[in-house]
């Protein structure tokens, strides 16, 4: 774990390697770190994602990024999922509802990111 700060915010970044976020609790631990450190956003790279996580039928997602509204969090899924995005209808309209608002984005990488939030807060 990383934090950091950008465009103004406090930021714990994941590394790409460790455990991978494949349940509720693994979301919940992710949020507890975050308060640890008192981060604004939580950037987790696609690759930490458990393999159903984007599996929307399995309410995974959801029920994580639920947790991260309820508790003021932001959190940024970083990296390329065009793959899973190619085979879901679901899953393309979820990411861009998400990268609509101010809690849940999806971007391929950290300058993508540097940039929405630049534009989000200037």
């Amino acid at each position: 774990m990383e934090k950091t700060e950008i465009a103004g915010l406090k930021v714990l970044l994941l590394p790409p390697q460790g455990p991978s976020i494949a349940t509720e609790a693994d979301g919940n631990d992710v949020i507890g770190d975050a308060f640890s450190v008192e981060a604004d956003l939580v950037v987790i790279p696609v690759e930490r994602l458990g393999a159903d996580f984007l599996r929307l039928e399995t309410r995974l997602a959801g029920t994580v990024f639920q947790k991260f509204v309820n508790y003021h969090l932001r959190c940024a899924i970083v990296g390329d999922i065009a793959s899973l995005l190619e085979g879901s209808k679901a899953l393309r309209d979820f990411v861009r509802e998400t990268n609509k608002g101010r809690s849940i984005w999806f971007v391929d990488d950290l300058d993508s990111l540097r940039e929405k939030l630049t534009r989000k807060t200037a």
